[in-house]
């Protein structure tokens, strides 16, 4: 499925536009290029979208997946992660209204909704349900073998979890596009997918086969294009995260870019986990990325600074921190575009 700008879609967001959950959905009106004619959140029902969000969108906001329907969506998209990954009954019930109202829908959850009975009844022709963490089929351990591509790989890396390493990796491919580098995103998560028609999502991928998913999505586009911008997923520095060295290890990246958010000092939930100075967490990704000489040498290039929650003026100042500490390139890529990161990833 491939959600072009013909296709409808409604977020199903409840508690998420000012939540901690609805960061699927918050990225799907940033970044997705079907045409979003409602958003689902009963809290924020007949409020401003852009306001609340400081996103481009003057979709509506509704109570119900009921009111949304008046829209004519094609499909619902599941925007909200739920803690332990299962809808709420009330919002599970608002899905199966969808379905019978016509909608196929999009699921990024890990809880799959295709082989749910009630739903597969209430299909029509036409309708479907796309589950995206669904393990891709014939993966094998990786190899190395990306390594022996010519296009330049680069992969984001973050601080901590959930800090704009999508963002900045969509930023960094729109703006090479605009400069005609054939460049192409390859995602590694649900919201990513569901932007990019395609891509692996790594957290539903066995561990053994974790890097050969990357490596076999890594190989099957890069005698197409000039640059790749993969994904990034987690942290080296968060006690809970798998996901980032299978990405090393798959991608074998050429240049590595820091995602971090200005000001943060510690681990997200995790208070008794600092965030190292810059410098020497951009000294752990390339001495990991390299594995002592076993990898070619690679470098992180510029950062990208997440400074949504600061003014004009305190982000750019975050900025020029961040320079000098560093001595690399630094911008905010959502706020102020990826033309810089683009310089410095095809700088060499």
């Amino acid at each position: 499925m491939h959600l072009t700008p013909n296709y409808r879609l409604a977020i199903l967001l409840h508690e998420g536009i000012r939540g901690p959950n609805g960061k699927t959905g918050l990225t799907l009106l940033r970044y997705a290029q079907a045409t979003i004619v409602a958003v689902i959140d009963k809290e924020c029902a007949g409020e401003s979208l852009s306001e609340l969000t400081g996103i481009r969108c003057d979709a509506p906001i509704v109570d119900s997946v009921a009111s949304a329907l008046a829209y004519q969506p094609d499909a619902l998209a599941i925007g909200i992660a739920p803690s332990g990954g299962t809808l709420p009954d009330a919002w599970w019930q608002e899905v199966k209204q969808g379905v019978a109202g016509g909608l196929s829908v999009i699921n990024g959850l890990h809880t799959p909704m295709a082989s749910d009975l009630e739903l597969q009844g209430l299909l029509k022709e036409g309708q479907v349900i796309w589950d995206i963490r669904q393990e891709p089929e014939g993966l094998g351990v990786g190899s190395g073998k990306a390594r022996s591509l010519r296009c330049k790989r680069v992969l984001t890396v973050g601080t901590d979890m959930s800090v704009g390493k999508m963002s900045a990796s969509l930023e960094l491919n729109r703006a090479a596009q605009s400069k005609g580098i054939r460049s192409k995103f390859l995602a590694t998560g649900q919201a990513g997918v569901m932007i990019s028609g395609e891509g692996i999502p790594l957290d539903a991928i066995r561990v053994d086969f974790a890097a050969g998913a990357v490596e076999q999505m890594v190989m099957r586009s890069g005698n197409d294009y000039d640059l790749l911008i993969v994904e990034g997923q987690g942290s080296l520095l968060h006690p809970g995260s798998t996901a980032t060295l299978p990405l090393i290890r798959g991608t074998q990246p050429t240049q590595l870019v820091l995602v971090h958010r200005a000001g943060q000092t510690h681990i997200r939930q995790h208070d008794h986990v600092p965030i190292p100075p810059l410098p020497e967490v951009i000294r752990l990704y390339e001495m990991v990325a390299s594995a002592a000489g076993a990898f070619a040498p690679v470098q992180v290039v510029a950062i990208a600074l997440n400074t949504g929650h600061l003014d004009a003026d305190a982000a750019q100042h975050a900025i020029e921190q961040v320079k000098t500490e560093t001595g690399l390139p630094c911008t905010d890529a959502v706020r102020l575009g990826a033309d810089l990161l683009v310089d410095a990833v095809m700088a060499d």
